[in-house]
């Protein structure tokens, strides 16, 4: 097929996760629970932080927002993949299949830049408390987020017309459960070798930049705490041992996927399922599990739900 036979290819047929009738309807439940429980999770972190003026600081308005777009990095792929599971084929349009890219990147490079935001947060917060406020104000914040969107615009979009004029051929099958960039570069009628080049360095400036970014920060965090009180350690090593977590969940997939692919079909698919659904996933709990202001936040909204309750 040439270049001008592009235009014919209306749709792609996605492999899935599995053949098995049976194991796809398990998989089908335990999915769905999972993005339900995501878009619970995160809803809640937003509602307490909305709705707490205790939560109302730089640290959790930028939680807030990281709980947000876990759940557009989950919804641009995982619905999808668990309608499919009672559908044979899995076909996806063209036009859905760029979206799918256009949002992955996008949602999934605004993720890293949080990050990267929370863990300049936390530099403030610890190695300038005097200044904390001031450096950290209302409009810093938002600039710092509207920046990240900004920059993940861009990378998407760069990543999106490498490949919405591609020249594909053959069976139009994606070994996946949605649409990726390598896989779909593998369709190319093409020598695809610059394409994948150019692939890993656009990724691998945005991941490994930010990762570089975020080790610096948490290596003068922990280095300064080394130096703290031991109460005010404790609660800094608290926030930052949830922080670096988060982060390799993230970030370690994300590396093994578009930096350093090791083109293993199935660990590609495990990886790609533990970063849009585990992470999103994890993310609340474990800024809600090991942090003393939302647990209490939390316990506060229970007991006002319940005095609600009796009294109705």
């Amino acid at each position: 097929m040439d270049e001008g036979n592009q235009s014919l290819v209306s749709e792609f047929v996605l492999l899935g996760l599995a053949h098995s009738q049976k194991l796809q309807v398990l998989l089908f439940i335990i999915f769905l629970m999972l993005y339900l429980l995501i878009l619970s999770g995160n809803t809640i972190v937003m509602f307490l932080i909305i709705t707490d003026k205790n939560l109302h600081s730089p640290m959790y308005f930028f939680l807030a927002n990281l709980s947000f777009v876990d759940m557009w990095l989950s919804s641009a792929t995982t619905p999808k993949m668990i309608t499919d599971f009672l559908k044979e084929p899995k076909i996806i349009s063209f036009a859905g299949c760029m979206s799918q890219v256009f949002f992955d990147h996008c949602v999934g490079a605004v993720e890293m830049l949080l990050l990267v935001v929370m863990a300049y947060d936390r530099y403030v917060a610890i190695c300038k408390p005097l200044h904390y406020f001031t450096i950290m104000n209302l409009k810093r914040c938002t600039g710092l987020v509207l920046t990240s969107w900004a920059i993940a615009f861009v990378h998407a979009m760069s990543q999106l017309l490498a490949v919405v004029q591609l020249p594909l051929c053959g069976h139009m099958e994606i070994d996946s459960f949605f649409c990726d960039i390598p896989l779909i570069i593998k369709l190319a009628c093409m020598d695809s070798h610059i394409l994948d080049i150019y692939m890993n360095v656009d990724c691998g400036f945005v991941v490994v930049t930010c990762f570089i970014l975020l080790l610096i920060s948490y290596t003068y965090i922990l280095l300064t705490v080394r130096q703290s009180s031991k109460a005010g350690a404790s609660k800094a090593l608290s926030t930052c041992t949830a922080h670096i977590t988060v982060v390799m969940i993230f970030f370690v997939p994300c590396i093994f996927i578009y930096v350093w692919p090791l083109s293993i079909t199935w660990l590609d698919k495990f990886l790609a399922v533990f970063y849009t659904v585990f992470a999103p996933l994890l993310n609340p709990a474990i800024y809600t599990l090991r942090n003393k202001e939302m647990k209490d936040a939390l316990k506060k909204f229970k007991n006002h739900f319940m005095d609600y309750k009796e009294n109705t």
